[in-house]
């Protein structure tokens, strides 16, 4: 199984980065891999979310989200799809000053025979840019 688990310090409160974590249904418009996500059934807290997904080709998979806004913690596992036999992961929010520190963690393990270096990126998923995506949708939206 491939895993990876990167930090960063995002200029903003722990509050404001989880609302734009938990939007998954606007993750298309600043995530450039996600070209589709819908919330297919909520229960608790939980959300069962779709995604679909174009790196190299397209895929489509669900996720059960968890959403913990007590500590701004989101953990996922797999629930369905045509890319992954497993994936687990987390984001988990902390306040450090004026900033948040966000810690990403994933894990997973495709269901086909991918050669490792292509694992490794969807895995890795560009973290540096995925992060960077988040900075900048932190200056074009508000929550309230």
């Amino acid at each position: 199984m491939a895993g990876t688990t990167t930090t960063h310090l995002f200029d903003c409160t722990p509050e404001e980065l989880f609302h734009i974590i938990t939007d998954y249904e606007n993750y298309s418009d600043f995530l450039q891999e996600i070209k589709r996500c819908e919330i297919i059934k909520e229960v608790g807290n939980k959300k069962l979310v779709e995604y679909q997904v174009s790196v190299i080709k397209s895929f489509t998979y669900r996720l059960w989200m968890t959403e913990d806004w007590e500590n701004y913690t989101v953990s996922w596992e797999f629930d369905s799809g045509d890319l992954f036999r497993k994936s687990v992961g987390s984001w988990r929010l902390t306040q450090e000053g004026d900033k948040t520190k966000a810690t990403y963690s994933v894990e997973a393990k495709m269901k086909m025979l991918v050669p490792g270096t292509i694992t490794k990126m969807l895995v890795n998923v560009n973290l540096p840019a995925m992060m960077k995506a988040y900075e900048k949708r932190l200056t074009e939206v508000t929550y309230e």
